[in-house]
């Protein structure tokens, strides 16, 4: 039984968090999220919920964001890993690891088309520059072609694929050889193709561009752009993948199968750590010669591989997909009606399963409405390449009760701000 703090011993930690955030990690998080009226730090978390060190619980709509597909601490995950960790946490990285061996064959049965070699890292950010490095080494190729908007991560090759100048301009020179051509335009990604390409790497949706879903067919035409072009295609489905927008994988919609498949988020099961690149077999060349050319001291380790290997038991048992698909049409239809009472300041409601946007007129419209959803529970935040969009990316667990509640929440939140802008 969980015993709750004295408010003196919840406010001492409270002021001792944001001390050290502002000391020793990143003083500007802790001053937005003083802004934004969030004073109070995260102390525990199960199911759909987080649990503030006042005791005070949230509804999380944000999920790390696309980390909780299967929920906080689900049990059956939380079991295994805590198994493993009495067993062989890390590896030796001499002897074969079968969990590792076990997740890579998992991972071959459940990607699309002939994804059979697999690389297991730690973040999505690392998939990524795994993936650049495969389609360079195979094709002996430099460039790259990435849209607009796109967001692949913050190390250095993954910005460079990544298209907003903001996260991008401080770091300059990034790599060479990348071009962005607008997301959705296929005809434009054609003409910035040549002889020089090694792959056109895009998110299926744009996800912290705001929930941007391309026009009907574009994926599939982008796969005979590269296939006729000897181009690779490498889809990030780090966020859009594991059954958030109602089917396995994104490409799914389309029934599109990349060359390279990168992986993240929601794969370590909401408990561990984890990245991954699924490939066809032919462009697995670069370890033929050398097989530790490219290597991770923890990717792969057995903690993380077990985590995700339950995760992936509770994906498909639990039909996640099915209830992501459900329970997404049902949070779009009813954050649609919280938002036609205000269209001046609301857009347009978007998304895929339990990927959805809520697009504001203002980003300061949005930030107001995100700081009244945490004073009425709700947990969510604004795309990192498009602030103007609130995005809502719930566990797939979620009921139709909790939804409703979302939408109710989000229904008081815009009257809030409405009210606000009329003083």
């Amino acid at each position: 039984m969980s015993i709750k703090p004295t408010p003196e011993a919840s406010e001492a930690l409270v002021e001792l968090t944001f001390s050290r955030y502002e000391k020793h990690i990143n003083p500007g998080l802790a001053a937005l999220t003083k802004f934004m009226g969030l004073d109070a730090v995260e102390t525990a978390a199960e199911g759909c919920y987080v649990t503030d060190s006042e005791g005070t619980r949230y509804l999380d709509c944000l999920g790390g964001p696309g980390v909780f597909t299967m929920g906080h601490c689900h049990p059956r995950i939380v079991a295994a890993v805590q198994e493993q960790a009495a067993r062989m946490p890390l590896s030796s990285h001499l002897l074969l690891n079968p969990l590792y061996a076990e997740l890579a064959e998992r991972l071959a049965v459940i990607t699309p088309g002939n994804l059979q070699c697999c690389f297991v890292c730690n973040s999505g950010a690392e998939a990524v520059e795994a993936a650049l490095k495969v389609a360079r080494a195979h094709t002996g190729r430099p460039k790259f072609v990435a849209a607009e908007g796109a967001f692949h991560g913050k190390t250095l090759g993954a910005l460079s694929a990544s298209g907003r100048d903001v996260y991008k301009q401080p770091f300059q020179p990034l790599l060479e050889g990348f071009v962005h051509v607008p997301f959705g335009d296929a005809e434009a990604l054609a003409e910035a193709l040549d002889d020089q390409t090694a792959a056109v790497i895009l998110e299926p949706i744009q996800c912290e561009a705001g929930i941007v879903i391309p026009p009907d067919g574009y994926l599939r035409r982008v796969r005979d752009i590269c296939d006729e072009a000897g181009v690779l295609l490498i889809l990030d489905e780090i966020q859009t993948g594991l059954g958030r927008t109602g089917r396995m994988f994104a490409c799914d919609w389309e029934e599109v199968s990349p060359d390279i498949i990168t992986l993240g988020k929601a794969l370590g099961g909401g408990v561990m750590p984890i990245g991954a690149i699924v490939a066809r077999p032919e462009v697995w060349t670069m370890f033929e010669e050398n097989p530790i050319i490219h290597s991770s001291t923890f990717g792969g380790n057995p903690l993380a591989c077990a985590a995700a290997l339950a995760g992936l038991d509770v994906l498909e048992g639990e039909k996640l997909p099915d209830r992501a698909l459900a329970r997404g049409q049902q949070l779009r239809e009813g954050l649609r009606t919280a938002a036609a009472n205000h269209p001046d300041m609301v857009t347009e409601v978007r998304g895929k399963g339990l990927l959805v946007g809520m697009e504001f007129s203002d980003s300061d419209l949005g930030g107001l409405t995100i700081s009244a959803l945490a004073q009425r529970g709700v947990l969510t935040a604004f795309a990192l390449n498009d602030p103007k969009t609130l995005r809502f990316e719930p566990p797939a667990i979620i009921t139709a009760g909790q939804v409703d509640e979302v939408v109710h929440a989000t229904s008081q939140a815009l009257a809030q701000t409405a009210a606000i802008l009329e003083m």
